[in-house]
């Protein structure tokens, strides 16, 4: 164990003088802590890539990209998006892509010019796309060949200009080609961005249907990315290292960190690709997951930082021929999402030659900073998601949010520079979510003497598939549209890989019959297949409610677990 406290290590690193100090501004009228030395804007974060030049950024499948190189590109992207396409500051430009190299130079363009960059889940169905850019607004669309055949159905529909990234010779007609219109060689236009703009707008899932657009200034993003450096610091001052100590001989390793995660998530946008920006770390780019491909590049490419969902790292550690890769570049291995079960930890601790567990508990509203746990600490409070550094603020509150002392069981509240600013046009639901610059989370948890956070709950009605938010509310309107059914509840049931798995309970109407199957294709007609349902259970009799007429939805998920589901 680091015979440096917490608190010692904290002093050392944001005390008076030190490189994380911090100091407090009133922002949007609330007394907020940040970093003396934060940039302003993304801008110049994106500048510190320019000095690393030649050094090697990028890698996707066989190919390689250097700083200078991707820097560029979001140049010509950048002025290929104001002189073609008219982009002002405060326009959104969505972006619909699997991980590509493009989807980070296109980010980077969007909001270096002070755009707002609005990517889109890339499972969404047409219908979810058409609405995320109709919602956002969106002038502009920059997307792969898949999404873009998805969209040519709805393109007559959409006031919006679409530049297709490797399409094949044959691009749809209204789609221009990326490599006909990007200005190669063009500078980057000068735009005067401030640190409050916004500069993203994420989707996450809506409880009662359509998603919400979280929208995130440039001051809140930073402020993630630096937490997260903070933390690193706070780990490195107490003497364990990026995840902690472990004894083992080897070289030191270029920092390399491994996308497994869709950039469209905060977890991949965030602390894994901006984080490499900041840092200089190179970054390795997954087509799409595959243990055995991803312990290849683990080897091949000497990575050292893992960031994905538990059940990502379940995968390798299952994997057949683990043993035949060497893994030993690896400093964490880890991530996010969703809990680890204790035994995750105990096996990554004790498989890896030098990789250290971690876990980090964010949101697409936190810009996936929260509470990180890792290295001794992980392995000592192996149920715990970790402490916050102390520009961030965390309270647990009883249901009228009141503050509970240590211990005591409530709803997890966060306050710091990195919270977005609300949703997009959902001034309501804003004022629900972020209470006199506290941002109500959802999630039911404890915090102990320590500082050590533990969630115990959900108090939204979600599930949390594999790391993808699964709102129940959605799935069942969907459900609901189907002619045979009369009731219908939403409901995670705990799997063994993916954490939970969506699953719903049927009574049909009268006289009707219901084919799980063809209820299943009927979902995946209007949503993602991660949210479709993959058991279904029908029920001959009404569904159990409480006294107010509300579905019991905890008493049919145990009493399937229990067996005595029908």
């Amino acid at each position: 164990m680091s015979s440096v406290s917490w608190d010692e290590a904290v002093e050392q690193v944001c005390g008076e003088g030190a490189p994380f100090h911090f100091h407090e501004e009133i922002i949007n009228g609330v007394p907020t802590k940040v970093f003396d030395t934060a940039p302003p804007v993304l801008r110049n974060l994106f500048d510190l890539a320019r000095g690393r030049g030649d050094e090697l950024y990028i890698v996707y499948e066989d190919e390689q990209y250097t700083f200078a190189e991707v820097m560029a590109q979001v140049d010509a992207i950048g002025a290929m998006l104001v002189d073609r396409y008219g982009i002002a500051k405060g326009d959104r430009v969505a972006i619909a892509m699997r991980n590509y190299p493009e989807w980070i130079t296109s980010f980077a363009a969007i909001t270096s010019i002070g755009a707002v960059a609005v990517p889109l889940n890339a499972w969404w169905t047409p219908d979810e796309l058409q609405f995320g850019l109709t919602d956002s607004e969106a002038k502009v669309l920059i997307a792969d060949q898949e999404r873009v055949e998805r969209l040519v159905p709805v393109l007559g529909d959409l006031d919006v200009a679409v530049v297709g990234v490797r399409l094949p010779d044959d691009a749809p007609e209204g789609v221009d080609r990326f490599e006909e219109v990007l200005p190669v060689g063009a500078p980057l236009p000068e735009v005067e961005v401030d640190t409050d703009d916004d500069a993203t707008i994420l989707y996450t899932s809506g409880t009662t249907g359509n998603p919400k657009g979280a929208v995130s200034t440039h001051r809140a993003i930073i402020s993630a990315l630096l937490s997260f450096a903070c933390r690193a610091a706070i780990n490195r001052a107490r003497g364990e290292g990026q995840a902690g100590s472990k004894e083992a001989e080897g070289p030191a390793y270029r920092p390399c960190s491994i996308l497994t995660v869709p950039l469209f998530h905060v977890t991949g946008c965030v602390p894994v690709m901006l984080g490499s920006f900041i840092s200089g770390s190179k970054l390795v780019i997954m087509y799409k997951w595959d243990p055995e491909r991803a312990l290849q590049l683990v080897e091949r490419e000497r990575v050292t930082q893992f960031v994905g969902v538990p059940t990502m790292s379940w995968d390798m550690l299952e994997h057949p021929d683990f043993a035949k890769y060497d893994t030993s570049s690896l400093q964490a291995v880890g991530g996010g999402g969703a809990p680890a079960p204790p035994e995750l930890v105990k096996r990554i601790e004790g498989n890896f030659s030098r990789g250290r567990p971690t876990i980090g508990y964010g949101m697409t509203e936190t810009n996936a900073y929260g509470p990180g746990n890792a290295g001794d600490d992980y392995v000592s409070h192996p149920t715990s998601t970790g402490r916050v550094v102390p520009v961030v603020d965390l309270k647990v509150t009883d249901p009228d949010g009141n503050d509970l002392p240590p211990g005591e069981v409530g709803e997890i509240w966060f306050r710091g520079p990195h919270l977005i600013r609300g949703y997009w046009n959902r001034p309501q639901e804003t004022a629900e979510t972020i209470v006199d610059g506290w941002l109500r989370s959802g999630d039911i948890g404890r915090v102990d003497e320590e500082g050590f956070v533990y969630v115990v709950d959900r108090a939204k009605d979600m599930v949390l598939r594999g790391g993808e938010n699964v709102y129940c509310a959605e799935v069942e309107a969907a459900i609901y549209e189907h002619p045979d059914v009369h009731e219908a509840a939403v409901f995670g049931l705990p799997h063994e890989r993916l954490g939970e798995e969506v699953a719903a309970a049927i009574m049909p109407k009268p006289g009707h019959t219901i084919d799980p199957d063809e209820l299943k294709a009927h979902v995946g007609q209007h949503l993602a297949p991660f949210k479709v349902p993959s058991q279904i259970f029908v029920h001959d009799e009404p569904l159990p409610r409480n006294a107010a007429g509300k579905i019991l939805k905890r008493e049919l998920r145990d009493s399937i677990v229990a067996g005595e589901g029908s």
